[in-house]
């Protein structure tokens, strides 16, 4: 498994878009979307790899990242709204420049 990157507080990232089989931590609903990190909350093991019985050392980065409810839900009830979600670094990636 590839080292992920680290991110920062206020970097826009986007959700990995994959559809891997097994026991999966990240939800389907923001897959593919761009959020933005609210902070970096330590590294923490990989509850993927730790339903195999596997584990990594030092662990895998956990971030919290916040998504606008309008980009998850259309709705104009859900203008300004923003919901966070902490979701491992192998899932994310830089989303543009």
């Amino acid at each position: 498994m590839t080292k992920a990157l680290r991110f920062r507080p206020g970097q826009s990232v986007r959700v990995s878009s994959r559809i891997p089989l097994g026991h999966l931590r990240t939800p389907r609903f923001v897959r593919g979307l761009i959020g933005v990190v609210e902070r970096d909350c330590g590294d923490f093991p990989n509850p993927e790899l730790a339903a195999y019985h596997r584990s990594e050392i030092p662990g895998t980065p956990l971030y919290r990242v916040r998504f606008r409810m309008e980009h998850l839900w259309p709705s104009p009830e859900a203008s300004g709204d923003t919901l966070e979600i902490e979701i491992f670094g192998n899932w994310l990636e830089i989303a543009g420049p």
